[in-house]
C-alpha cells in the first residue's frame, strides 16, 4: 500500500498523478528497505504554460513514499535507529533523480524543521539546482528542491518535490503575461510544505 496524500488538495491545486512505483531504496544485512512512492506533477501550469509558448516540461513535482521493511524488522529494533542510514540513502536518490532530470549544479542548502499533522516531526533538507537552457526555453531557471522523512506508525515517510525559485524570470522568458494570484518561490515552497505536512 502506498502512502497517503491529501488527494482533494492536489486536485484542487491542479496536480495529477504522473507515476506510482516500488523500488527497493536500501539493503542492510538482515532487512530490505522498500519505498512505495506517488509522484505528482502541476499539470495546470504545465498546460497553461505549453498553450501560451508551446513548451512542454514538467515544472513543479510533488511526491510521497511509504518505506517498509521486508521482512519486517526484528524484536527490539526501533525503526528510528535505521532512520539516518534510509534517509542519508533517499537524499542521494533525490538529488540523482534532480540530475537524471537535467537538473545541473544540484547542491544542499538550509535545513527546516517541519510538524507533519500525524504529530510527527520531519527534517527538510533544502536542494538548489540550475534546469538549463535548452532549443525550447532561452534562459537558465533556478530551481529549489525540497525533501523531508520522518517515522510513523513503525515505517518511515519521504516526501518533498522542487519548482522553479522565480516564477517571474520564467514568464519573462517565455513571454507569457502574469494573472492574478500568480506564485512566487515563497507561495510555491508554502504549498510544498503544507503537501508534505498531510502526508501519512
Amino acid at each position: 500500500m502506498g502512502p497517503s496524500v491529501p488527494e482533494e488538495r492536489l486536485a484542487e491545486g491542479g496536480w495529477s498523478l504522473v507515476e506510482e512505483t516500488t523500488e527497493t531504496l536500501v539493503r542492510l544485512p538482515a532487512v530490505r528497505v522498500r519505498g512505495r512512492t506517488r509522484l505528482y506533477e502541476d499539470g495546470a501550469l504545465r498546460e497553461r504554460l505549453r498553450e501560451a509558448a508551446g513548451v512542454d516540461r514538467r515544472w513543479r513535482f510533488f511526491f510521497a513514499t511509504r518505506v517498509e521493511f521486508v521482512p519486517g524488522l526484528a524484536p527490539g529494533v526501533g525503526p528510528a535507529t535505521l532512520l539516518p542510514t534510509v534517509t542519508a540513502a533517499a537524499r542521494r536518490a533525490f538529488a540523482d533523480d534532480l540530475r537524471e532530470r537535467g537538473f545541473e549544479g544540484v547542491r544542499r542548502g538550509r535545513t527546516e524543521r517541519l510538524g507533519i499533522r500525524s504529530g510527527a516531526r520531519a527534517r527538510l533538507q533544502q536542494y538548489l539546482a540550475t534546469l538549463p537552457a535548452d532549443g525550447t526555453f532561452p534562459d537558465d531557471v533556478e530551481v529549489e528542491g525540497w525533501f523531508g522523512a520522518w517515522t510513523a506508525d513503525g515505517e518511515f515517510r519521504l516526501a518533498g518535490g522542487a519548482h522553479p525559485r522565480r516564477f517571474e524570470a520564467v514568464r519573462e522568458a517565455l513571454g507569457v503575461e502574469g494573472a492574478p494570484g500568480d506564485p512566487d518561490a515563497t507561495g510555491w515552497r508554502r504549498e510544498l510544505f503544507e503537501l508534505v505536512r498531510r502526508v501519512e
